[in-house]
């Protein structure tokens, strides 16, 4: 029955019964699959993943010391074909278990040679070379085996109740602690200068806050005292303003009220005083001139009857000022001139009729 076989990607598969073309005792198949005749082929299965082998060796130095050392390694089936094959031939019935074996025994003698060769100072200052030297040392054994090696690394050394490293680390711990205590100090030396530094600084922010509070507040403070002393004066100036307007405001009534009287009064008063003076003159008027007019003749005569009418003429003049609504603007001065005024208008009609009864009486003559 035929049958067709796929390794895991860790692993390789082997088919024997066959014979290869490179003359190994089986055919290596990775990655891949393959048909394989059964009853005259066989399948067989080696792991490739990583395996860990841990060996704690008891090692003497080159002083003669015992030193515990416990180390680490990582190792696995090379992916060639000879690795594999040899690999194969060794551990394939029990892998884990031989390799591992096998595998530490081989560290641990190479271990014990190194570290016989070095001082406890050299291993302690110098793990790495050790866990290098090693390495090296171990892989052309391991090569032949088919293994390959991933790391080595030296996990603790320890000489026991021995103290011999605790003495070579004491100078170094003392200084460590020294460097530890010096670095607390002054640590906490900049931590107090940190925090008297932000003392000083928010002292001195509240220093500035207080001193611009006391600033807004005297702000304040004038703002409210003006505000306050505005009011008042503010209201004593619009009194102010009242009185003087309510003043201006009597003066303006008092001038009205002046010229008021000397339209109602004092006006008419004076052109009624004035007519009764200017009557009394035309009166008087007329009496000397009827007196001088008795000694003359038929002009007298004439002149008699223009005499006559004079005194009706001012009258009628007078009355029209008396029912007249005049402005005067000089009080009785100024009445005065306009009485005068129409007196003498009518003198000069008077004057005017003597003429024109002279012209007539030459005119007649002729």
């Amino acid at each position: 029955m035929l049958g067709y076989h796929v390794p895991d990607p860790d692993e390789a598969m082997l088919v024997s019964g066959a014979k290869s073309k490179d003359n190994a005792p089986f055919k290596v198949i990775i990655g891949r699959g393959a048909w394989v005749v059964p009853f005259f082929r066989k399948v067989r299965y080696l792991s490739l993943a990583m395996f860990e082998a841990e060996i704690k060796e008891r090692c003497e130095t080159k002083q003669a010391i015992q030193l515990d050392v416990r180390a680490v390694i990582a190792f696995k089936v090379a992916n060639d074909t000879p690795s594999i094959v040899n690999a194969a031939q060794r551990f394939l019935s029990e892998q884990e278990r031989e390799m591992s074996m096998l595998t530490g025994r081989i560290f641990s003698g190479h271990l014990r040679s190194i570290v016989g060769s070095m001082t406890v100072e050299e291993i302690i200052r110098e793990r790495q070379r050790l866990a290098d030297e090693v390495l090296v040392a171990s892989k052309v054994e391991m090569s032949n085996i088919g293994l390959w090696v991933d790391s080595f690394q030296i996990m603790s050394i320890d000489d026991g109740a021995l103290g011999y490293i605790s003495a070579l680390a004491a100078p170094h711990n003392a200084a460590v602690q020294r460097d530890a205590q010096i670095a607390r100090s002054q640590a906490a030396q900049r931590a107090a200068e940190a925090e008297q530094e932000s003392l000083r600084r928010q002292a001195e922010y509240e220093r500035e806050t207080s001193l611009l509070k006391a600033e807004y507040q005297r702000d304040i403070d004038k703002a409210q005292a003006e505000a306050a002393a505005a009011g008042p004066l503010a209201q004593a100036l619009a009194q102010q303003e009242v009185l003087t307007a309510k003043a201006e405001q009597a003066r303006k009534e008092a001038e009205l009220r002046e010229q008021q009287l000397q339209a109602e009064v004092v006006k008419p008063a004076a052109a009624e005083a004035e007519r009764v003076r200017i009557l009394a003159e035309a009166e008087a008027d007329r009496t000397r001139i009827q007196a001088e007019a008795a000694a003359s003749n038929n002009r007298i005569a004439l002149d008699q009857l223009l005499i006559e009418q004079l005194p009706e003429i001012v009258r009628q003049a007078s009355h029209g000022l008396s029912n007249a609504n005049l402005t005067v603007l000089n009080g009785p001065d100024g009445v005065s001139e306009l009485v005068n005024g129409m007196v003498g208008q009518g003198l000069t009609v008077f004057s005017s009729l003597q003429k024109a009864l002279s012209s007539n009486d030459g005119e007649n003559a002729g």
